[in-house]
């Protein structure tokens, strides 16, 4: 069995290019999942497995199996369905009819999967668990998309299922942010206070902090700020390095963060930042967000408390 080139799976989106939030290379290249990529679908793959304890019995006789969708949606999870037989029923193969990143609708056959009846029956629940879900993360992702416009939407790092998360934003067309805490620099409230030194407050923090940091980062840094104040301490102590600094402007609403746009542009130091909206971002506000003129928000709400997309594997009689 070999993996595919995904049409679209991995392709720059307008303007993405710009910015530092799309990490979906680091997950998948024209050569198929990366050893990053791969390795997490085997974790989470082979814990699925051992909480399913299921040796289970059936027949041995071959038989053919559908894949149907019973929802509306966008299918994620193809690689990863293909890994797990790939790892643990290697005595059966799956036709898929819809690619990653395809519509699914009622009635709709997605795959059809062939092999000894024992197999297919164990496989069943842990193909649709883990379709499903990465669907659902998708399809919600999508309409996150959407709505947003022009403007980007990314996750954040508050995952269940880690980087299967991940791809399955970036297959709805969101960004995939940090793959992981050492993918790329970020200065947290938490950061920054753990490095406070005795009597300093956190703009004079933040300045000490940035100034510091290496004029040459391969990824991007982030610092999270929480106000006007330290939004321009971190601008002022970057200075004109050839990287953009990201500025995660945390838990401030979009009113807030036309102030911060207005307060850098009278410096001469909007053009070195890119502007993170970030902290109770909900999709009915994306187009407050993208008239303020933030360049990106990030919400964990792309993936979490997401309803899966419901899919059933029926055996064909003979």
């Amino acid at each position: 069995m070999t993996f595919r080139t995904i049409e679209g799976g991995v392709s720059i989106r307008s303007g993405v290019s710009e910015l530092p939030h799309d990490r979906s290379g680091m997950l998948w290249s024209e050569a198929g999942p990366s050893a990053m990529f791969t390795e997490s679908m085997d974790r989470w793959i082979g814990s699925m497995i051992s909480d399913d304890h299921g040796e289970g019995d059936g027949p041995e006789t071959v038989v053919e199996a559908e894949m149907v969708s019973k929802s509306i949606g966008i299918l994620c999870g193809n690689s990863v369905a293909e890994r797990l037989l790939q790892s643990y029923f290697p005595d059966c193969s799956v036709e898929w009819s819809v690619g990653e990143g395809g519509e699914v609708s009622p009635g709709l056959c997605v795959a059809l999967l062939q092999g000894p009846a024992r197999s297919i029956l164990q496989l069943e629940r842990i193909l649709l668990n883990l379709v499903g879900r990465l669907s659902g993360i998708a399809t919600n992702a999508s309409q996150w998309s959407k709505a947003a416009g022009s403007l980007h939407v990314a996750a954040t790092r508050k995952t269940a299922w880690g980087l299967l998360d991940k791809w399955a934003v970036h297959i709805g067309g969101g960004l995939t942010h940090r793959l992981n805490r050492s993918d790329a620099m970020m200065l947290k409230e938490n950061d920054i206070a753990a490095m406070l030194e005795d009597g300093e407050v956190s703009t004079d923090a933040i300045t000490r902090i940035v100034s510091q940091l290496p004029t040459e980062n391969e990824s991007f840094t982030t610092v999270e700020v929480r106000n006007v104040d330290e939004v321009m301490a971190a601008a002022r102590a970057w200075g004109d390095r050839d990287s953009r600094l990201v500025l995660m402007l945390d838990n401030m609403d979009p009113s807030d963060a036309s102030g911060v746009i207005s307060s850098l542009m009278e410096e001469g130091l909007r053009e070195r930042c890119v502007l993170e909206g970030s902290g109770g971002v909900k999709m009915e506000s994306l187009s407050k967000w993208l008239d303020c003129g933030v360049d990106v928000v990030s919400s964990s709400r792309l993936n979490l408390g997401v309803t899966p997309i419901d899919f059933s594997i029926l055996v064909r009689g003979s």
